[in-house]
């Protein structure tokens, strides 16, 4: 039980690593019956090329990932990764559909579904998510919206 916490601590903590960039993107969570729903998007160019590697991930400045881990909440504990299924889109401010294909990444007892897709410089894409923990009947929806950079 212990190694399994510490795993969790240590993909938790590498994927924060890989989150932080010099353009400062924040992950987002919202609170789902007995589930929190952890979200963000950011700039490909920001993991490290090993983890890319790692996870057959394209690096570049005009590619983004959205990154989904669903917890479920348990008393006195960070929450338990929760399988899940995630679906979704995105859209710009012309209209053009983006359509995020997930897919799970298991590292020890860590579940997280990453979506890619690329991006224009300035691109301003409004994002909106269906995740539905496995054994449940109904989805969360998430709607959230970033604008990118490609510089």
């Amino acid at each position: 039980m212990h190694s399994q916490i510490n795993k969790l601590y240590k993909v938790l903590f590498i994927f924060a690593l890989a989150l932080t960039s010099l353009n400062g993107h924040a992950e987002s969570s919202k609170e789902f019956g007995d589930y929190m729903v952890h979200y963000n998007a950011f700039r490909s160019d920001t993991i490290s090329p090993e983890v890319a590697k790692q996870y057959n991930l394209a690096r570049a400045n005009n590619r983004i990932l959205i990154n989904i881990a669903v917890l479920k909440k348990v008393m006195n504990t960070t929450g338990k990764p929760t399988a899940a299924r995630v679906t979704g889109h995105a859209s710009n401010l012309t209209g053009q559909l983006k359509k995020l294909e997930f897919r799970e990444i298991k590292e020890g007892s860590a579940i997280y579904y990453l979506a890619e897709t690329k991006i224009s410089d300035g691109e301003f894409l409004k994002f909106d998510l269906k995740i539905l923990p496995e054994g449940e009947k109904h989805a969360a929806r998430i709607r959230f919206d970033k604008r990118f950079f490609t510089y």
